[in-house]
């Protein structure tokens, strides 16, 4: 095998891969990534056994071939050139040489037959979509996946097909975030749970422009992004019915300015118990009290004017919980729909049911 290229062109796809090569790895073949050279194009494979990413350059072929070498000393040896060398890469034995003006790099590498990749997916269904729009379902939603539960299928976020709509929904069981946005195109009806890692490397990876094909099989998702291959393995479980933890709307409705209610509570968890970050919402017809206390006694509180028509109401909440889906609305202002003292509470932008947010109140 034998190669040039730009180091620009090299780095970028690199970069784009080198986010699941682990640095601690059982197998010493997975911080290696697998680079396969022919007809002018490079492919480097990057995998963890459950998400793997394949990226391309254009290079000059001398001769193809394929081979496994150190993902992140490749990377590192790329950024360290200056701007505009030009990389001859070639393979002689167990090393393969790296050479750019006058550096010369020597690499252990490890046969490529050893290397495992994901060949075919058998997708039982393919849509296009934008990329701002998975974006979207992802970014109003991630924040609410459990993290190392027990129950594993909480540790990732469901994609749902259906009814010409592509939805999203994650729950870590205190808190569920919902997402959804209408899509071209039949769809069949189906659920698939991504894994957290791969929802955050989907994030990372999409820039906001051009589309995305996403190929759902029974075992894996496969997503072809910016010239990008992503394929990781889904959670095999079933995800809770979401559908019945959203509350119905209540006649106790909250309604406030996003960001008086957001910096109201920032500020009154400044003394919250630093681990349960317990906050009291008293709810009147004259507006909402916020009171918040610690072990060490000490208290803080805010009064905040606010729209609100129904019964007296104290509720106890994460306050964590309800900044991210503060965050997570776009417009000025916030609705709150709450039963009484025991029931979940439901968040939602005026005027838009695509996202839904749902809190569980805690006992102070």
């Amino acid at each position: 095998m034998k190669f040039s290229v730009a180091r620009e062109a090299l780095l970028k796809p690199l970069q784009a891969v080198i986010g699941v090569v682990e640095r601690r790895q059982t197998m010493p073949i997975l911080s290696n990534v697998l680079l396969i050279a022919k007809e002018g194009q490079l492919s480097i494979t990057a995998t963890d056994l459950e998400v793997e990413l394949v990226a391309q350059a254009e290079v000059e072929t001398e001769a193809g071939g394929e081979i496994t070498v150190s993902g992140r000393k490749l990377l590192d040896i790329c950024r360290a050139l200056p701007e505009g060398a030009m990389v001859n890469v070639s393979v002689s034995g167990e090393k393969m040489a790296v050479r750019a003006g006058r550096s010369r790099f020597n690499l252990a590498t490890l046969p490529a037959a050893e290397f495992p990749i994901v060949e075919d997916i058998k997708a039982g269904q393919s849509i296009t979509v934008g990329q701002e729009i998975l974006g979207r379902l992802f970014d109003k939603t991630h924040f609410s996946m459990a993290q190392q539960d027990v129950r594993y299928y909480l540790n990732g976020l469901l994609l749902e097909t259906g009814s010409g709509q592509l939805r999203a929904v994650a729950t870590d069981g205190h808190r569920l975030a919902l997402c959804q946005a209408d899509v071209d195109g039949q769809l069949d009806d189906q659920q698939v749970i991504v894994p957290r890692k791969g929802v955050l490397e989907l994030q990372r990876l999409m820039s906001g422009d051009g589309e995305l094909n996403i190929e759902l099989g029974s075992n894996h998702i496969r997503i072809q992004l910016d010239g990008i291959r992503f394929t990781s393995k889904l959670i095999d479980g079933r995800f809770p019915e979401y559908e019945r933890v959203i509350p119905k709307e209540s006649s106790n409705e909250l309604k406030a300015d996003r960001g008086a209610f957001q910096g109201a509570l920032q500020r009154t968890a400044i003394l919250s118990n630093e681990k349960y970050r317990g906050i009291r919402l008293v709810i009147r017809d004259s507006g909402v009290i916020l009171q918040a206390h610690n072990p060490e006694q000490e208290e803080a509180e805010e009064e905040l004017e606010v729209e609100y028509s129904g019964e007296d109401i104290e509720i106890g909440f994460n306050v964590n919980y309800l900044l991210d889906a503060l965050g997570a609305i776009d417009g000025d202002e916030v609705t709150l729909s709450v039963q009484d003292s025991n029931s979940s509470c439901l968040i939602r932008q005026p005027g838009n049911d695509d996202c839904t947010f749902v809190v569980m109140p805690m006992r102070l």
